[in-house]
């Protein structure tokens, strides 16, 4: 167990105002006031659906040694010292990394942000330096790992106190190296503040969680201040096939490298040939084979080869370990039937990603295979994307049937009917609205004939469906697999 003077944990946090002596132990910090126990530093934090400040007498009155705020309430009662401060996110961030003795410092940490591609780059990278004989860390959507230790995955980015705790961890089992998915609400929450970053990568930027940015211009400000905020020593490595590539990077500190399947970079790879069991690729001169499928995936293996390069990794090495990877969880994950029917599950929720899937699968099908496409959109999200992943799903597959994704407290129906928004009347023809996602699956599956392909997009390695409030067990493969197996007993 960590114990530290309170003192000790806020050595040099700018511009504080302390109420009481600094002298108590502390060995758990948290802003969960559920959490709160004797030698307990608590930060109340102001977040957008409840104020940390509301809870600061509870966390007293359950024995809090410390509460770090940016206001004291007059009525308060107990005898915890007060230290307050201008903003307590930053504040969470500083005294995190203090308390862990700046665990992040010690590792080679490397960000992944973009709209789509960060948990493949990210989940690869780590595969990739197993593969290469060093110990690893991960931080990803799917799950995070402590070198071979699996640790459950609540957010694409944990919280700054749970990055601080994993890394802390990965110092101790004996890591030289963390890869972690660097989402946007994450930048914009402060949940990074504090660590520091030996590179990071950028993936692509498409219309995404307007629901919390707004706009999208405060979208890609809010992605390229995590480059913005890169140290001179560390590597910022782009994609140029997006056209926001080169703004990502260009007020950044960090030596830029570039990555392109299309223009002169840094890195640079091409398709030779592809099929639904991987793709022939060829990067810096040299070919390798990949189970990987997709122009999307021949990026995503680009930015792992530039990233290990940046690293100081052998480019052979790299180039034998990618060769034996195999695809992340519910990315493109194929399924097949005995009667020769292929199921694709993929985590497409975006109108770019579900579009590059699609795209994907049509270069590969040959004439006369049917491409059905199951899709919805999240509820309690941007709205204004559920017309275009419509729009999309009718324009790249030959039948559509839209469903329910996640709608969370909205009704399903009303998403569909706003998906449906995107389809023109005579496109309505192949398509199908059916509300149950497993119905919706289990339609797709039965109509498809041999040499079909099933695509069933939005929720991936997912294992449940958030409905008013609850979560409840889902998960699209096990439906593929159960029709599969009850269908040709």
């Amino acid at each position: 167990m960590i114990q530290k003077k309170l003192s000790e944990c806020i050595d040099g946090l700018p511009g504080f105002r302390k109420i009481g002596t600094l002298d108590p132990i502390i060995n758990n910090i948290t802003f969960d006031s559920r959490q709160v126990g004797p030698h307990t530093l608590f930060v109340a934090l102001r977040g957008t659906q409840r104020d940390g400040h509301d809870f600061i007498q509870a966390a007293v009155s359950s024995g809090a040694a410390s509460v770090v705020c940016e206001e004291v309430a007059k009525e308060l009662t107990g005898n915890a010292v007060f230290i307050v401060v201008e903003n307590s996110r930053h504040a969470l961030g500083y005294i995190a990394g203090k308390f862990y003795d700046y665990p992040s410092s010690k590792l080679n940490l490397v960000g992944v942000t973009g709209t789509n591609g960060k948990t493949t780059i990210a989940t690869l990278l780590y595969q990739t330096a197993r593969f290469l004989g060093f110990k690893a860390g991960l931080c990803s959507t799917v799950a995070n790992y402590v070198d071979e230790e699996k640790v459950e995955a609540t957010h694409t980015t944990p919280d700054i106190l749970t990055l601080n705790r994993l890394m802390y961890q990965m110092v101790e089992a004996g890591c030289r190296y963390c890869f972690m998915e660097v989402s946007s609400h994450a930048i914009d929450q402060k949940r990074i503040d504090g660590l520091f970053f030996k590179g990071g990568i950028f993936t692509n930027i498409t219309h995404e969680h307007l629901d919390y940015h707004k706009t999208f211009d405060e979208y890609i400000r809010v992605k390229k201040s995590f480059f913005d905020d890169l140290p001179s020593s560390a590597f910022a490595l782009t994609n140029l096939d997006d056209k926001h590539g080169r703004v990502m990077v260009q007020n950044t500190d960090a030596s830029v490298k570039t990555f392109s399947l299309r223009e002169m970079a840094s890195y640079r790879a091409r398709i030779i040939e592809e099929s639904f069991e991987g793709m022939q690729l060829t990067i810096d001169g040299e070919e390798f084979w990949t189970p990987f499928v997709g122009r999307f995936n021949a990026s995503n293996m680009l930015a792992v080869y530039g990233a290990g390069c940046e690293l100081g990794w052998s480019k052979k090495d790299i180039l034998v370990a990618m060769s034996r990877l195999t695809p992340v969880n519910g990315r493109f994950e194929i399924i097949r039937s005995e009667e020769g029917v292929t199921a694709i599950v993929d985590y497409a929720h975006t109108p770019d990603a579900l579009r590059n899937v699609l795209e994907s699968i049509n270069h590969i099908r040959r004439p006369g295979q049917t491409l059905i496409t199951v899709v919805g959109a999240g509820g309690n999200r941007d709205k204004s994307k559920r017309p275009v992943m419509a729009s999309e799903a009718v324009k790249n597959s030959s039948k559509v049937i839209l469903t329910s994704d996640n709608p969370r407290d909205e009704d399903p129906k009303t998403i569909l009917d706003q998906m449906m928004e995107g389809v023109s009347f005579p496109e309505r023809i192949k398509v199908l609205t059916i509300v149950d996602r497993k119905e919706a699956i289990r339609t797709a599956c039965s109509i498809a004939r041999k040499g079909d392909i099933v695509l069933v997009a939005g929720k991936g390695h997912e294992t449940y469906q958030e409905v008013k409030g609850q979560r409840i067990h889902f998960d699209d493969r096990e439906v593929i697999r159960e029709f599969f197996e009850q269908q040709y007993k």
